[in-house]
């Protein structure tokens, strides 16, 4: 079981997924369709619709994330 939190990235079929803000209900975030962007698509739903978003995709580590951004 994992838990969202802040300035997590997730990686779904359709691009990423960027944690901005996290309520009790709800779930602030940006879409990018490459990491390599810096401006994403500012989006919200409902913590219950994210875990949905996010049910087929997988977590990145820091790692993962910093080697994705270099050119």
């Amino acid at each position: 079981m994992l838990k969202l939190q802040q300035d997590q990235i997730w990686k779904i079929d359709a691009g990423f997924l960027k944690i901005t803000r996290l309520e009790r209900l709800a779930v602030g975030y940006k879409f990018f369709a490459s990491l390599t962007e810096r401006r994403g698509i500012p989006r919200e739903a409902t913590k219950k619709h994210f875990c949905r978003l996010i049910k087929t995709g997988t977590l990145l580590t820091t790692d993962e994330v910093r080697d994705a951004r270099m050119p």
